[in-house]
């Protein structure tokens, strides 16, 4: 590694930036790292805890060109958590590419990142360099899990995964930034493409039915979690990312996903009657929350509601969150493997921390191990880019990951 660092923390002084650097302070050792943003003084009083000197620290505003190839080039692996990313993270991204610097970063947007495979797929591709959108809660448990129970499938029967569904079982809250990247996807226009659920994968499948891989609407019990479970609001974005995977591995001779794979996931609600009507009422609440997000005044007032970017929950609200995704996939012959992602912390702040900064540390430690050998390369998903190494390293971080890789 002859960089001069590692891993650099772009966007160090929002909410879940804050975060990473406090991450990195605990668990990075003497790997060297460094922080990077629009302001030196905020970088500053960022970096002043833990000890940062004024070499460790970067400034590289989203729209100069030079200072953001400067960054890139500066660094092994760049982990960005400046949103919206649609916004501010193009013109980092496509440095990264320009510098063969490998790339993660948490967001969710997912019409940004089709742009991004439009763009910069082939370049990467061709380079070696691996860029990793959606390394945070959007969406490692769906796509790491369905990877891990399709693996185990193949490992265990010799079986091709046909099919994946997850139940999640959330609780936490929001931050400034994730909410104003989601409404900047609706008043963009941008999320009307998110309806297509092919939407990240290379080409559209030939075989595929569009409405059997369409986005769950109402209730359902399901007997293979014993549960009712609802439409789970990060489903559009989740699916899309799996269905990616499984589209990149279709030319790998070891694939664990079989031609047609199919992915859904859902809310687990609960057991009996009430369970059934609550399942219900989160349908009917989703829909029209969908409905309510196209009227402009709507948007208005949920941004004056909103916590500014920036700005997110208490410590003691982070501390109390917690996250199940337990996921069910078949075999071609039938076989069943179950698989389950969870950890402690708020989802969206305290485990996007950690599911995003071990993805940049299996980028900077494990790359002899990574899927693919040193040469793969592109705009790539969790499971594609990082695979077996990152499971191990957040099961070492205090994830549940289950099946465990060999």
């Amino acid at each position: 590694m002859s960089r001069r660092f590692a891993v650099v923390l772009h966007g160090a002084t929002g909410f879940v930036g804050r975060q990473t650097v406090a991450w990195f302070a605990r668990h990075a050792g003497s790997l060297p790292w460094a922080i990077a943003g629009r302001s030196r003084a905020r970088l500053a009083a960022v970096a002043a805890p833990f000890g940062l000197d004024d070499a460790r620290i970067l400034v590289a505003d989203g729209a100069d060109d030079a200072a953001l190839d400067a960054l890139a080039a500066a660094a092994h692996v760049v982990l960005a958590t400046a949103g919206p990313f649609a916004l501010h993270g193009s013109g980092l991204v496509a440095a990264c590419v320009r510098q063969r610097t490998h790339y993660v970063d948490i967001t969710g947007e997912t019409p940004w990142v089709r742009d991004l495979i439009d763009r910069h797929h082939a370049d990467a591709a061709r380079d070696g360099t691996r860029i990793v959108p959606c390394c945070g809660f959007d969406s490692v448990p769906s796509d790491l899990g369905a990877w891990l129970a399709a693996h185990a499938l193949h490992t265990r029967h010799g079986e091709r995964c046909v099919e994946a569904k997850a139940a999640f079982s959330v609780r936490g809250g929001f931050n400034g930034g994730t909410l104003a990247s989601a409404l900047n996807m609706w008043e963009s226009g941008q999320s009307r493409r998110l309806a297509d659920p092919f939407l990240l994968d290379p080409a559209p499948p030939a075989h595929a039915d569009p409405a059997a891989h369409a986005d769950p609407a109402g209730a359902r019990h399901d007997p293979d979690f014993d549960a009712w479970l609802g439409p789970f609001f990060m489903g559009p974005i989740n699916t899309r990312v799996v269905r990616r995977s499984a589209a990149l591995a279709q030319g790998d001779a070891d694939t664990p996903y079989a031609p047609g794979f199919r992915y859904q996931e859902y809310l687990r609600i609960g057991r009996g009657a009430a369970a059934a009507v609550a399942a219900a009422g989160t349908a009917v609440a989703m829909a029209a929350g969908q409905e309510a997000m196209r009227f402009a005044p709507l948007r208005a007032a949920l941004r004056a509601a909103a916590p500014a970017p920036g700005a997110g929950p208490s410590e003691a609200r982070m501390d109390g969150g917690s996250f199940r995704c337990d996921l069910v996939a078949r075999g071609e012959r039938g076989s069943v493997v179950r698989a389950r992602i969870a950890g402690r912390g708020d989802p969206g702040n305290r485990a996007t921390t950690v599911f995003v900064c071990a993805a940049a540390l299996t980028l900077a430690e494990d790359a002899a191990r990574l899927p693919g050998g040193r040469r793969r390369g592109g705009v790539l998903t969790p499971a594609s880019a990082l695979g077996a190494p990152y499971a191990r390293r957040l099961a070492d971080a205090g994830m549940t990951i289950e099946p465990l890789p060999a």
